[in-house]
This record gives structure tokens, sequence and C-alpha cells, in this order.
């Protein structure tokens, strides 16, 4: 790291509380963090510090971030007291073309237990949505100019952050779309091997790449000398891009889906996302538990996740306990495609009440780099969980839905959180648990986010971390018998959930899911 960012995370208190700061962000690396936390420092919004922290994710965490990528940010605005989701996920493409002239191909993760296969390929890529998101949020809330919210990306990928334990793990997983083209290898496996926990990895192109967006604006990505270069490697090389579906590119401002629990309005990712009704649905399961006087606990939360998993699997079919508004935001994921993959999440509030909680996006890649820009594009058309019905059959021009769910969460005694996490499909299940965690349990925010985890798959499997109180684990066990599988301790796989809250004292307090080495800075 360099020695300005070191001087920079020394000016902050790293700890669970301030009674007078600027701003908290927690989020998954140190460097995504600092970055947000440097432009609240100048006096920078939320919102100013969670697109300088997004960009700057694209360079530590660049297995799960990228600005090829796409995805969404929650924004609570205190002077209006509006809430917007702003969706810049991925688009299908406009048109198909013939499938022998594809360029998608497979390729195995190795998660050490379990490999999975996954697509890559410029046939694999969606139409990308970061950067009109960035700057479809910039134009609408932030105080400082774009140029000055990539100054912490730029310096970052221009000297360098060293590789964390957790991302060099990242590496090995998807080893083969890291290695899969020449240039690639020459950014991820210099000298012929990965880079390994304790080296620097320097994306110098990528850093000439966002002085170049600082300067000329969304258009390099849409008909600028980027976008040209995405069209013309989709050309080559066998992918579906065209300079319309860059053109064309929207960002959707939506009305988030409200929902009561408890004391408290919480606001989801709307349709066609499938997270925020299914957590929603998690929620009125549960409230329906505690009106029969039911507990809670451990064996409770799989059999909400069940009911969960069935109401995913019918989509539009029977109300659910008639709750006719949910009902409806089941019914609009009706044919709906369904991807996401490696995922991260930065969560900021300021001194002002502003919230945004922002998740992204770039599946796991599509295992080339565009030209000589530093950056890789999707790859969120080779995700299984889009084809349901088998690869190439998604709907031209849409938006494709997605499991992302940023959140944030109103008390009516004033209390404001925002969270989110990255995780795939556990990520309605992990945001369900700390939210039930903390405003039915009453736990504090930090341990809300740590306490154990379960996630129930819709094929039976039920996977349960194995610091879960014993009772309850070997109930769990005994109960789902084969299909339950313990992880001995905290793990990634369910989920990495960032929180920052602003109490109604005006405290200021975050967490940073340690499964996902979360960070958290007070300003």
């Amino acid at each position: 790291m360099s020695g300005r960012a070191d001087a920079i995370a020394d000016a902050y208190d790293v700890g669970e509380m301030a009674t007078q700061p600027k701003g908290v962000v927690a989020a998954g690396h140190t460097v995504t963090a600092q970055a947000a936390a440097e432009i609240l420092a100048e006096g920078g919004n939320a919102f100013d510090a969670a697109l300088a922290g997004l960009a700057a994710a694209c360079v530590p965490e660049v297995v799960l971030a990228s600005i090829g990528g796409g995805g969404f940010l929650m924004a609570h605005v205190a002077a209006r007291d509006e809430t917007i989701l702003y969706d810049f996920f991925a688009d299908t493409p406009l048109s198909k073309g013939p499938l022998s002239d594809l360029d998608f191909r497979a390729i195995e993760a190795d998660f050490g237990p379990a490999t999975q296969e996954f697509h890559i390929g410029a046939g694999a890529t969606a139409t990308p949505g970061f950067v009109p998101g960035l700057y479809a949020v910039h134009g609408d809330l932030c105080t400082l100019p774009m140029e000055r919210l990539l100054e912490p990306a730029i310096r970052t990928a221009r000297e360098g952050v060293e590789m964390s334990a957790f991302h060099a793990y990242l590496f090995t997983v998807i080893a083969p779309i890291l290695t899969a083209s020449e240039a690639a290898r020459a950014l991820f496996a210099p000298g012929g091997r990965l880079l390994e926990a304790g080296e620097t990895y320097r994306n110098p192109a990528l850093a000439d790449t966002l002085e170049a967006l600082a300067r000329e604006g969304e258009a390099l990505f849409r008909e600028g000398a980027v976008g040209k270069a995405i069209v013309a490697q989709s050309r080559e090389l066998g992918g579906y891009l065209t300079q319309d579906d860059l053109a064309r590119y929207r960002v959707a401002r939506r009305k988030p889906l409200s929902w009561r629990f408890r004391e408290s309005s919480i606001a989801f990712n709307p349709p066609p996302a499938a997270s925020g009704a299914l957590i929603a649905l998690g929620l009125a399961l549960a409230h329906k538990r505690a009106d029969n006087g039911e507990g809670l606990d451990a064996a409770a939360l799989a059999e909400i996740m069940a009911e969960t998993n069935r109401a995913r699997a019918r989509l539009a079919g029977d109300r659910v306990f008639d709750e006719a508004a949910l009902s409806a935001h089941l019914a609009a994921l009706e044919g709906a495609t369904l991807a996401s993959r490696g995922t991260t999440h930065i969560s900021v509030i300021d001194a002002a009440g502003n919230a945004a909680a922002g998740t992204i996006s770039n599946g796991e890649g599509n295992g080339l780099l565009v030209d000589d820009y530093g950056f890789m594009l999707n790859n969120m058309l080779g995700e299984e969980d889009l084809n349901p019905g088998g690869f190439h059959c998604w709907r031209p021009g849409t938006r494709l839905s997605s499991m992302m769910a940023p959140t944030l969460v109103r008390m009516d005694d004033g209390g404001l959180i925002a969270l989110g996490s990255g995780g795939s499909n556990r990520i309605r299940t992990a945001i369900l648990q700390v939210l039930l965690n903390l405003l039915a349990h009453g736990m504090a925010l930090e341990e809300a986010v740590a306490a154990p985890r379960i996630h129930l798959e819709k094929c039976g499997t039920l996977s349960l971390e194995g610091e879960l109180e014993e009772g309850q684990k070997s109930h769990l066990i005994a109960a789902h018998g084969n299909n339950a599988n313990v992880w001995p301790e905290r793990n990634m796989f369910f989920g990495g959930v960032h929180a920052a809250a602003r109490w109604p004292d005006g405290r200021l307090e975050g967490a940073g899911d340690p499964r996902r080495s979360g960070v958290v800075l007070l300003v």
C-alpha cells in the first residue's frame, strides 16, 4: 500500500462507534473503505463516498468488481426524505447471432471441497451498466466532481495494492478465467503464476482508463474509444454486443419495494430483481410465526427458507398469507432471468442522514481484457442460474434479474441502517438473518452480522456454520440427515454483509462481515 494510503488510513478511527463523525463506511476491503472515507473527510456526502468506493473496489476486489459489470445502489436522500433504487445491472444484448460463431466455453472453478462450471468468452458477456450507473447517481445526488471521486481508484491502480490472503484465495478459485488469455495472464499471473498474498497487484492500464473516463465522461464507454473497443472485440471474437447495445443502455430509477416489519420500514430491491420480494416473504413468514407464538430459532429459519424456495419456484402462484402486495411483486418476477455470482458491497451513511447501499458484480469475468484498457467484461450470459432452460435462451434487450439486495432500514425511532451482501443465492438468506437478528432478536449491529448463519438450497441441502449453538445444530443435523452440511467455521459461502447505521441520537456505527474481510471506517 502506498505511503499516502497509509496516511489516509491513520487519519480515521477504525472501530464500532464515534460520537461526532462525518460518516461511516463498511466495505469488503481496506482500500475500498479508505476511498470512501477519503471523500467523506473532504466534505463529500454518502453518495460521493459510495461512488468513490465502488470505483476503487475494481482494483483490490478485481475478482468481484469491474467497470465491465453492473449493480445496484439504494439511496436515501435525507433532505427530501426520499429513497431511490438505481438499477445499473446488465442487459441482455438486443439481438442474437448464429451459435456457431459464438465464443462461449466452459471452465471449472475450484472451491476446494467442490468445483463448479462457469462459462466465459465474448459470447458470455451482457451489456455492462457500471459506468452509466456511476454517472446517473453522480448527476442526481453527488456534490464533488467525478474527477475527484475517481482519484482514489486511479491512485491505487497505478501505485498498486498488496494482495490480501482472501483475495489471493479468490484468484486460485477462478484461475482458469484469470489465465484464459495472454493479456489476462500478464496482468494476474506475471511470471507464469498467479499473484499471491503479500505481493503487489498493479493495473496502470486501468488507471489510464479511469483518467480518460474522468476527462471524457460516460460517452467514453458508449461511442468513445472504450465503447468501440468493446464492440470490436465482440465482433472479432464471437460475442453479441454491438454499438446499439451500448448506446441504448439506460439506468433505471425504481421505487423500492417497501415492507413493514416490527417497528421498521424496509426498502428492498424491487423487480426485476428477485431478492427484495423473497426477503420480504421471509420476514412475513417470521412475523406469522411470532403471531402464532412460535420461536425464531435455526430450525424455524430453515422452514422459512424452505417456504421461500417454494415461493420462488411457483413465483406468481398462491398468495402467501394473502399479502397482496407481496404476491404482486412475486408475479412481477415471472419470466425474469437470474444472474448473480461474484459480488461485493459497500454501505455509507453520512452525518446528515444520507445513506447509500451499493452492490456490484462482474459475474466471474469473461476471461478477456478489453484491449489495453485494463478491465475484464462480465460473463453474465454464462451463468447457469440465468438459463434454467438452457444457455442462449434469454430474451433480447431485457434487464437481468439478480439476487443482489442493497437494503435500507428506517426505524420508527429515527434509526437508519444501510446493508447489503455478496454471495450469489446466499445473499437473500444472509440479509434475512441479519435483519431478524437486528429487528426480532435485538442484537447489536456487529453481533447481528457476525452471528452464525444457515442456508437452505432449493434441492434440500442445508448448510450451517459450525459455531451455531450446539442444541440447534444437533437438531438441524438430525432433521436433515445426509442433506446437512456443517461448515467448521464462518465462511464466505454464507455471504458478506457490510452494514452502516445511524442511531436516533446521531451516533454512527458500522459492521464489516468477517466472512469477507469486512472493514469499517469512521471519519
